[in-house]
């Protein structure tokens, strides 16, 4: 890389820090071109990205941002994952490295956040944004199709006693 690509990639990576609903970082060192390809796929489906950086390049551009006291973890072969979603990159992350035992998460962070390795395992176990929406709107129809059944119910009633009513009549004569 020249200064211009540095200078470039430091950007563009401030940024993911900036705007990141999470990030995660991890040591990678043995996982194969195949794995790396299948934590990236994954990651990608779900809404998030994977990026190996240099760590002093990432060092660099973690200044001037809320996620700067994960300067630390950048030492050795690190990646870092990242998603909009808080929960999409934690989530990935540690689903990956439990099926792959050279992806050790070391931690991250969420805003100004700093999560160890057991913050990122608990961000992991939460639902997602999508699932939390879901979940909201269940509980939003539910209570609107009670009220219609009890609202409906009068009316079923008084039909029910209309209708038992005009058979004793029907029977009497």
């Amino acid at each position: 890389m020249d200064r211009a690509e540095k200078r470039e990639f430091v950007t563009e990576l401030n940024g993911v820090f900036k705007e990141a609903g999470s990030v995660v970082v991890a040591h990678y060192a043995g996982l194969t071109v195949a794995q790396m390809s299948d934590l990236r796929t994954k990651m990608r489906v779900a809404g998030g990205t994977v990026k190996v950086a240099k760590n002093s390049l990432a060092k660099i551009a973690l200044q001037g941002t809320e996620s700067e006291g994960i300067s630390d973890l950048f030492s050795g072969m690190t990646v870092l994952a990242y998603s909009e979603d808080p929960v999409v990159a934690p989530k990935v992350a540690v689903e990956f490295a439990k099926a792959n035992k050279n992806l050790v998460v070391l931690g991250g962070a969420m805003g100004a956040t700093v999560l160890d390795e057991n913050g990122v395992k608990s961000l992991a176990t939460m639902p997602s944004l999508d699932e939390l929406r879901g979940k909201l709107i269940g509980m939003i129809s539910t209570p609107a199709t009670r009220v219609a059944t009890v609202v409906a119910a009068p009316a079923t009633q008084i039909a029910r006693v209309l209708s038992a009513k005009s058979q004793k009549d029907d029977a009497a004569a």
